[in-house]
């Protein structure tokens, strides 16, 4: 179905010559993007000369996945006004504002929460499944760079009026900020352990909605609105991380620029770095390699001087990840072992922020595994999963089902497969046992590499052992 406006949209026309898109081309486009989220599209060149030439505007989440279509194609963000459909729900364009002012921010970050809740539970599958695939690395070139040239802003403090809500604003107090950290901490626990799907993890967006977004729009000193922005980016990051496990990359990147915002607030300088190296791991996931060496670079880089040892060795592992996946083994080499050396300089006594509570020998070695897998080395993916393996925890339960995926590969890429076979059923096991995209990825990532070997009997057990995981729901 669609909606008359007036006239041609000569803006469509001009982005889809511009972008080198046929009208069948967008159609078929359109129309892959809508069943990637469950959505039965039959749009076909005669309906898009209609949007052009009739300045048509179709209904329901089509406008959304027409920016996302040619976003792909130009590999940027099409916002809807580019293309004549501003009329439509601006919802897309939420999110990706890293705004210069303080007030605007927290407008920013507060609009994100009340979408996400809106999303989960309308009928139609929600505003996520309308930004299908607009995912685009391009998006935090901005937030980057504004971050690096000033990490910090001078004043947050504020007041509310009552008209910004129903009754008197929240005078916001550090107890308030604390539950925040300590709804934070539970977050990562679970998500650690249950992954970013399982229900206990995905209540991280609701507390956005229902806790942090009422204190960011109350009344706070300087002092306690530092440690609120603080601990809303964290919740906020958390909350893109588990998007980003589960497979919701739009989403994702959306959650990350907003908490990289409330870290400048905050006037944290390794928080904004940590939520830098988030970027850089889902740009590099995404096989965007350069653009993961610049952001976890642009993490580095003020973090200079400020950052603890543990923290600085994390943010040269992540660099060494996308160095690796752009195909550069010196370079990688190279942060691998600036990561290693910051490590061993790290001390008990140091005081580490508690969101790098995760991070050790065995993370260190875990990406280093895949650094290597990335470079095609599988002696050495060997030799440093030996150590990711060799302190298996319930912690951690994830992780370990990534790192028993890692070995089967090093081992197939060995001759080992049997070996491959043995590590490849455990990471199924794990991988059962929790709510992760990213581990099901994983799991096909090998069964794919173990197809030459398909009619081998322990091949053929393990892909009937994963037939449950691959076709449980996304």
């Amino acid at each position: 179905m669609s909606r008359e406006q007036r006239g041609p949209n000569e803006k469509l026309g001009t982005v889809l010559a511009l972008a080198g898109i046929s009208n069948a081309g967008l159609a078929r486009r359109v129309n892959d993007l809508g069943a990637q989220r469950g959505l039965t599209l039959r749009y076909d060149k005669t309906s898009v000369a209609r949007w052009v030439s009739k300045g048509m505007v179709p209904q329901g989440a089509a406008p959304h996945l027409i920016a996302a279509a040619i976003g792909q194609k130009l590999g940027r963000p099409v916002p809807l006004h580019e293309i004549g459909l501003a009329d439509a729900d601006p919802a897309p364009e939420v999110g990706l504002a890293f705004p210069r002012d303080v007030g605007q921010a927290v407008k920013s970050a507060t609009e994100l929460y009340r979408l996400d809740l809106a999303g989960r539970r309308a009928g139609s599958g929600g505003i996520w499944q309308s930004l299908a695939g607009s995912f685009a690395v391009s998006a935090y070139a901005t937030p980057a760079s504004r971050w690096l040239i000033t990490p910090a802003d001078s004043s947050v403090a504020r007041e509310a009026g009552s008209a910004e809500g129903s009754g008197a604003p929240i005078k916001v107090g550090h107890s308030d900020v604390q539950k925040l950290r300590e709804a934070a901490e539970d977050a990562r626990r679970w998500d650690s352990k249950y992954g970013g799907g399982d229900w206990r993890s995905s209540m991280v967006p609701e507390c956005l909605r229902v806790e942090a977004a009422p204190l960011l729009l109350g009344s706070y000193s300087d002092e306690v609105g530092r440690a609120l922005f603080g601990a809303s980016a964290e919740l906020t990051r958390l909350a893109g991380w588990m998007a980003f496990d589960t497979g919701q990359q739009e989403a994702a990147q959306r959650y990350y620029i907003q908490a990289l915002r409330l870290a400048r607030a905050a006037a944290d300088v390794p928080l904004g770095g940590y939520v830098l190296a988030s970027m850089s791991l889902q740009a590099t996931y995404r096989g965007f390699g350069d653009e993961g060496v610049d952001l976890a670079q642009a993490a580095l880089e003020r973090n200079r001087g400020l950052a603890t040892a543990r923290t600085m060795s994390f943010f040269r592992l992540v660099e060494a990840r996308a160095h690796a996946r752009a195909g550069d083994a010196q370079a990688a080499g190279t942060a691998l072992k600036a990561a290693e050396g910051w490590l061993e300089r790290s001390r008990e006594g140091d005081n580490d922020p508690s969101w790098l509570g995760f991070y050790g020998y065995d993370r260190f070695a875990a990406d280093a595994a895949e650094c290597y897998r990335d470079l095609k080395a599988p002696r050495q993916v060997r030799r440093f999963t030996e150590q990711a393996l060799s302190k298996p925890t319930e912690e951690f339960v994830r992780s370990h089902g990534l790192r028993l995926v890692v070995s089967a590969v090093a081992e197939l890429e060995s001759g080992n497969l049997d070996a491959a076979c043995e590590q490849g059923v455990r990471a199924v096991e794990v991988a059962g046992r929790i709510s992760s995209a990213r581990t099901t990825e994983y799991v096909k990532d090998l069964l794919h590499r173990l197809e030459p070997y398909g009619d081998e009997p322990r091949v053929v057990e393990l892909r009937e052992r994963a037939r449950p995981l691959l076709m449980a729901p996304a």
